[in-house]
Protein backbone atom coordinates (compact mmCIF):
# COMPACT_ATOMS: atom_id res chain seq x y z
CA UNK A 1 0.00 0.00 0.00
CA UNK A 2 1.49 3.26 -0.82
CA UNK A 3 0.44 7.06 -0.66
CA UNK A 4 1.13 8.52 -4.22
CA UNK A 5 3.26 11.28 -2.18
CA UNK A 6 6.21 10.71 -4.54
CA UNK A 7 9.38 10.29 -1.78
CA UNK A 8 12.23 10.17 -4.36
CA UNK A 9 13.25 10.25 -8.38
CA UNK A 10 15.38 7.48 -9.18
CA UNK A 11 17.13 6.86 -12.95
CA UNK A 12 16.48 3.85 -14.92
CA UNK A 13 19.78 1.87 -15.20
CA UNK A 14 18.74 -1.51 -17.28
CA UNK A 15 15.84 -3.97 -18.74
CA UNK A 16 17.21 -7.61 -19.92
CA UNK A 17 14.40 -9.42 -21.05
CA UNK A 18 14.35 -13.65 -20.68
CA UNK A 19 11.45 -14.68 -22.30
CA UNK A 20 8.54 -13.96 -19.79
CA UNK A 21 10.15 -12.63 -16.93
CA UNK A 22 12.77 -9.84 -17.05
CA UNK A 23 15.34 -8.29 -14.92
CA UNK A 24 14.76 -4.16 -14.58
CA UNK A 25 17.44 -2.13 -12.57
CA UNK A 26 16.89 1.26 -11.29
CA UNK A 27 19.90 3.83 -9.61
CA UNK A 28 17.83 4.63 -6.14
CA UNK A 29 18.94 7.48 -3.81
CA UNK A 30 17.44 5.44 -1.04
CA UNK A 31 18.42 2.17 -2.21
CA UNK A 32 21.06 1.67 1.01
CA UNK A 33 18.25 1.87 3.35
CA UNK A 34 16.11 -1.19 1.25
CA UNK A 35 16.23 -5.07 2.24
CA UNK A 36 15.55 -7.74 -0.13
CA UNK A 37 11.72 -8.14 -0.44
CA UNK A 38 10.56 -5.00 0.67
CA UNK A 39 8.22 -3.17 -2.22
CA UNK A 40 9.18 0.04 -3.67
CA UNK A 41 6.45 1.87 -6.46
CA UNK A 42 7.85 2.05 -9.15
CA UNK A 43 5.85 5.37 -11.44
CA UNK A 44 3.11 3.59 -9.82
CA UNK A 45 4.08 0.05 -9.93
CA UNK A 46 4.65 -1.87 -7.04
CA UNK A 47 7.95 -3.88 -7.39
CA UNK A 48 9.94 -6.45 -4.98
CA UNK A 49 13.33 -6.18 -4.27
CA UNK A 50 15.34 -8.80 -6.07
CA UNK A 51 19.13 -7.70 -5.39
CA UNK A 52 20.61 -4.59 -4.21
CA UNK A 53 24.42 -3.40 -5.12
CA UNK A 54 24.86 0.17 -3.41
CA UNK A 55 22.31 2.41 -5.02
CA UNK A 56 21.41 0.32 -8.03
CA UNK A 57 18.20 -2.18 -7.06
CA UNK A 58 17.06 -4.92 -9.22
CA UNK A 59 13.28 -6.18 -9.38
CA UNK A 60 12.16 -9.29 -11.34
CA UNK A 61 9.27 -8.40 -13.05
CA UNK A 62 7.12 -10.52 -15.53
CA UNK A 63 6.33 -10.23 -19.37
CA UNK A 64 3.20 -9.52 -18.15
CA UNK A 65 3.67 -6.50 -16.40
CA UNK A 66 5.69 -4.94 -19.13
CA UNK A 67 2.68 -4.90 -21.34
CA UNK A 68 0.25 -3.79 -19.29
CA UNK A 69 2.38 -0.27 -17.53
CA UNK A 70 4.68 1.77 -19.25
CA UNK A 71 7.66 -0.04 -17.60
CA UNK A 72 9.23 -1.54 -20.85
CA UNK A 73 9.33 1.83 -22.37
CA UNK A 74 12.07 3.38 -20.38
CA UNK A 75 15.56 4.00 -21.95
CA UNK A 76 18.64 4.58 -20.23
CA UNK A 77 18.70 7.57 -17.71
CA UNK A 78 14.71 8.00 -17.48
CA UNK A 79 13.31 9.62 -14.42
CA UNK A 80 11.07 7.78 -12.70
CA UNK A 81 9.22 8.17 -9.15
CA UNK A 82 9.66 6.54 -6.26
CA UNK A 83 7.56 5.40 -3.41
CA UNK A 84 8.29 2.78 -0.49
CA UNK A 85 5.35 1.44 1.03
CA UNK A 86 3.46 3.01 3.68
CA UNK A 87 4.09 2.15 7.06
CA UNK A 88 1.66 1.61 10.00
CA UNK A 89 0.92 4.89 11.49
CA UNK A 90 2.29 6.98 8.89
CA UNK A 91 0.39 10.09 7.67
CA UNK A 92 -2.04 9.43 4.25
CA UNK A 93 -1.24 13.04 2.60
CA UNK A 94 -2.42 11.23 -0.75
CA UNK A 95 -4.98 8.71 -1.08
CA UNK A 96 -4.66 4.81 -1.02
CA UNK A 97 -2.85 3.54 -3.71
CA UNK A 98 -1.98 0.01 -3.65
CA UNK A 99 0.78 -0.20 -6.54
CA UNK A 100 -1.71 -2.22 -9.11
CA UNK A 101 -1.83 -0.29 -12.40
CA UNK A 102 -4.80 -0.92 -14.20
CA UNK A 103 -4.13 0.63 -17.55
CA UNK A 104 -1.69 3.17 -19.61
CA UNK A 105 -2.79 6.44 -20.25
CA UNK A 106 -0.93 9.19 -22.63
CA UNK A 107 0.07 12.63 -21.91
CA UNK A 108 -2.34 14.85 -24.30
CA UNK A 109 -1.56 18.16 -23.05
CA UNK A 110 1.22 20.00 -20.59
CA UNK A 111 1.23 23.88 -20.48
CA UNK A 112 2.41 26.01 -17.81
CA UNK A 113 -0.02 28.50 -16.16
CA UNK A 114 1.20 30.92 -13.94
CA UNK A 115 3.69 29.14 -11.43
CA UNK A 116 1.60 25.68 -12.12
CA UNK A 117 0.95 23.28 -14.37
CA UNK A 118 -1.87 22.14 -16.20
CA UNK A 119 -1.87 18.15 -17.63
CA UNK A 120 -4.01 16.50 -19.45
CA UNK A 121 -4.40 12.50 -19.81
CA UNK A 122 -5.74 9.96 -21.57
CA UNK A 123 -8.23 7.76 -19.81
CA UNK A 124 -9.50 4.45 -21.09
CA UNK A 125 -13.10 3.97 -20.86
CA UNK A 126 -12.80 1.23 -17.74
CA UNK A 127 -10.55 4.26 -15.82
CA UNK A 128 -12.42 6.61 -17.17
CA UNK A 129 -16.02 5.06 -15.42
CA UNK A 130 -14.20 5.31 -12.42
CA UNK A 131 -13.22 8.99 -11.78
CA UNK A 132 -15.14 11.82 -10.89
CA UNK A 133 -14.30 15.43 -11.08
CA UNK A 134 -12.43 16.05 -7.57
CA UNK A 135 -11.98 12.29 -7.32
CA UNK A 136 -8.58 11.20 -6.87
CA UNK A 137 -6.29 8.82 -9.67
CA UNK A 138 -2.76 7.61 -9.67
CA UNK A 139 -0.64 8.81 -12.60
CA UNK A 140 2.54 7.34 -12.53
CA UNK A 141 2.32 6.80 -9.10
CA UNK A 142 1.81 10.34 -8.35
CA UNK A 143 -1.54 11.09 -6.44
CA UNK A 144 -3.63 13.81 -8.13
CA UNK A 145 -6.88 15.30 -8.05
CA UNK A 146 -8.89 15.44 -11.62
CA UNK A 147 -9.86 19.13 -11.97
CA UNK A 148 -11.60 18.53 -14.97
CA UNK A 149 -13.45 15.02 -16.36
CA UNK A 150 -14.12 14.86 -20.20
CA UNK A 151 -14.90 12.02 -22.10
CA UNK A 152 -11.99 10.00 -22.44
CA UNK A 153 -9.31 12.15 -20.55
CA UNK A 154 -8.69 14.44 -16.92
CA UNK A 155 -7.07 17.94 -16.56
CA UNK A 156 -5.03 18.05 -13.46
CA UNK A 157 -3.48 21.13 -12.23
CA UNK A 158 0.00 20.77 -11.20
CA UNK A 159 1.69 22.54 -7.71
CA UNK A 160 5.50 23.94 -8.30
CA UNK A 161 6.50 21.21 -5.78
CA UNK A 162 5.25 18.37 -7.71
CA UNK A 163 6.05 19.63 -10.69
CA UNK A 164 9.48 19.39 -9.58
CA UNK A 165 9.68 16.85 -7.19
CA UNK A 166 8.39 14.36 -9.85
CA UNK A 167 9.11 12.55 -12.91
CA UNK A 168 6.37 15.00 -14.60
CA UNK A 169 9.12 17.89 -15.05
CA UNK A 170 10.99 15.85 -17.78
CA UNK A 171 7.15 14.83 -19.45
CA UNK A 172 6.16 15.92 -22.45
CA UNK A 173 3.28 15.38 -24.77
CA UNK A 174 3.32 11.59 -25.95
CA UNK A 175 4.38 10.58 -22.92
CA UNK A 176 3.01 7.05 -21.88
CA UNK A 177 1.75 6.94 -18.13
CA UNK A 178 0.76 4.33 -15.54
CA UNK A 179 -2.97 4.71 -14.05
CA UNK A 180 -4.32 3.15 -11.33
CA UNK A 181 -8.28 3.82 -10.76
CA UNK A 182 -9.41 4.78 -6.98
CA UNK A 183 -9.38 1.82 -4.65
CA UNK A 184 -12.85 2.45 -3.40
CA UNK A 185 -14.10 3.25 -7.03
CA UNK A 186 -12.92 -0.39 -8.14
CA UNK A 187 -14.40 -1.81 -5.14
CA UNK A 188 -17.83 0.26 -5.24
CA UNK A 189 -18.03 -0.84 -9.41
CA UNK A 190 -17.26 -4.44 -8.83
CA UNK A 191 -19.99 -4.96 -6.44
CA UNK A 192 -22.72 -3.17 -8.34
CA UNK A 193 -21.53 -5.09 -11.05
CA UNK A 194 -22.62 -8.17 -9.65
Amino acid sequence: MFTGLVESLGKFASLENFGEQARLEISIPFGGELALGDSVAVNGCCLTVAALTGDTVRFDVLAQTLRVTSLGKFCVGSVVNLERALRVGDRLGGHFVQGHVDAVGEIVALEENGQDHVVEVSLPEEINRLCVAKGSIAIDGISLTIADLKDASAVFWITPHTFSNTNLRDAKVGDAVNLEGDMLAKHVAALLGK
